[in-house]
């Protein structure tokens, strides 16, 4: 019986060291989401789309900044949800659907014209749709 329980035991510590962190699915994710967006970006800019605001036009460089950051402090935010999270895959899945819903905001009150807010919209939700299913299927349910 001790050599089974010894086994198992053996068989989940492994698992569990091989299993990578959060944090590091989260920089690949970050890395995917930086390159679509802004290849998608340029895109839209070589199909005709602005993206000009009153102080000037969103530089091609923009958009990896800004999804690099903004999806490093969703990895840190599935960081400490899995550590103090009740249900943490539930607390940062509708937490940052509701901030991604949120980010939209901006797209429509500063001024873009029409197709530079929709894509604009757009890259938002992609970026998204690539960073949060990668976090959250390493958090616990």
């Amino acid at each position: 019986m001790s050599t089974i329980t010894t086994a198992q035991q053996t068989t989940r510590s492994t698992r569990a060291t091989a299993r990578k962190p959060v944090w590091l699915h989260g920089l690949g994710a970050t890395v995917v989401a930086s390159a679509v967006v802004t290849v998608l970006a340029a895109a839209a800019s070589a199909a005709g789309v602005t993206f000009e605001t009153a102080s000037g036009t969103i530089p091609l460089a923009g958009y990896a900044q800004l999804t690099a950051l903004f999806s490093l402090i969703g990895v840190a935010m599935a960081a400490v949800m899995a550590r103090v999270a009740r249900r943490p895959r539930r607390t940062f899945v509708v937490t940052t659907v509701v901030l991604t819903i949120a980010s939209l905001v901006p797209d429509v009150t500063f001024g873009f014209d029409a197709a530079s807010a929709v894509v604009l919209m757009l890259l938002h939700v992609v970026a998204a749709a690539i960073v949060i299913p990668v976090l959250a299927r390493r958090l616990a349910a």
